[in-house]
């Protein structure tokens, strides 16, 4: 028997893997607008700069990859295993010191620059404690009520509290409680739009933290009502919060 539109999409997208921080599965089904001021750019322009250098959360190591010259020492951490392998063997051959940590297994005042891109938590005591006088921390991060459109229609409002979590202010807060002067932040809302439901199987499967515990059989519901609605009026829209944050140990 031949599969419903809908069944065919969400078995594809169930199945596919999400290993990685590669989202170009989604070319053609889904888009993003990115922030004005290009993390990646940035990013390069800082490594070229400094001698050590620490890229915490790494991912599959795409975005320090993609960064035109790397440091003399420069170490990428990362704690889940998929995502440990692919930077492994996208970082290794750029003599990129690969740890498997979530941690700071580092000395004091090692590294002169320190980044994150969307990470999960940041401990800006550690930050602080692993950066040289005068080094620098570089991150976009995401910011509070990030594609709530999306997480609203699986988990129904939200509470005051979840959607002011990971406001830049808290950032701001805890960078100067840990010795850190902030010397640069700015935040945009950027719109998303998923064009089928096989994109949004696949953003939730992938970014695990916006309607945790997600799988298709638990919300196969919601998600044909989904795709019903994106069938009639086109694709789902929600807005994306980012902010970038560069904090100088003084």
């Amino acid at each position: 028997m031949r599969k419903s539109k809908f069944d065919a999409l969400v078995a594809e997208a169930d199945a596919v893997s999400v290993d990685g921080w590669d989202f170009s599965w989604l070319d053609g089904r889904a888009t993003e607008a990115r922030p004005s001021w290009g993390y990646q750019r940035l990013l390069g322009s800082r490594l070229s700069g400094v001698q050590a250098a620490l890229d915490l959360e790494t991912g599959g190591g795409e975005v320090l990859d993609g960064c035109p010259s790397l440091p003399p020492l420069t170490v990428a951490t990362e704690s889940w295993p998929p995502n440990l392998a692919k930077a492994a063997a996208r970082l290794r051959p750029r003599g990129v010191g690969i740890v498997a940590t979530a941690g700071f297994p580092f000395r004091d005042s090692v590294f002169d620059l320190v980044s994150s891109r969307h990470p999960v938590t940041t401990d800006w005591r550690e930050i602080a404690r692993v950066l040289r006088p005068g080094g620098t921390y570089l991150s976009q991060q995401v910011g509070p009520a990030s594609v709530f459109e999306l997480v609203e229609f699986f988990l129904g409002p939200q509470p005051p509290e979840a959607r002011a979590s990971r406001h830049p202010d808290h950032a701001v807060e805890a960078a100067t409680g840990a010795g850190l002067e902030v010397t640069d932040l700015r935040s945009e809302s950027l719109r998303t739009e998923f064009s089928d439901i096989g994109a949004v199987v696949y953003f939730l499967r992938k970014v695990i933290w916006m309607v945790p515990g997600f799988t298709v059989a638990q919300y196969r519901d919601e998600l044909r009502e989904l795709h019903e609605l994106i069938e009639r009026d086109g694709p789902f829209a929600a807005h994306t919060t980012r902010f970038l944050i560069e904090a100088r140990k003084p």
